[in-house]
């Protein structure tokens, strides 16, 4: 008797930190380094507009390639929005996906996580982390 595919449902991550179009990226990189995740998706209510990555981070904190000091930085980062520099074409999935279709998606489309949708609302996120830990 063969098992049903595991799908995103059964290893995805329900508990997301997100944030809004209108908070400052200070917030966003204090949240990804304090909370050690690499992605946050954006949301309007339950609806997700957009996801925000330490990649996206990284391009905007030019400062620190320019030779600013780190208060600067942080100074910086403030007066930014996370809709400033946000990735608002998202490829998302939804929570029945065969496990197999969302590493093949993230591969494909070489990107770190998929956001998980029922319609346009956001019930969760799969990382390649949880792949991995599905694998063991």
């Amino acid at each position: 008797m063969t098992q049903p595919p595991v799908i995103v449902d059964d290893i995805m991550r329900t508990e997301v930190v997100t944030l809004g179009r209108n908070d400052t990226l200070d917030l966003a990189n204090d949240i990804l380094q304090l909370g050690r995740i690499r992605h946050l998706p954006i949301v309007e209510g339950d609806r997700l507009v957009g996801v925000i990555s330490q990649r996206d981070l990284f391009r905007s904190a030019l400062s620190r390639a320019l030779g600013y000091g780190t208060k600067a930085e942080q100074a910086m980062l403030k007066t930014l929005l996370v809709k400033e520099v946000m990735t608002e074409e998202i490829v998302t999935i939804p929570p029945g996906t065969p496990i197999k279709e969302a590493a093949r998606l993230m591969i494909e489309k070489k990107i770190g996580c998929l956001p998980v949708v029922q319609g346009d609302r956001l019930v969760g996120l799969v990382t390649e982390s949880d792949l991995l830990r599905c694998l063991l």
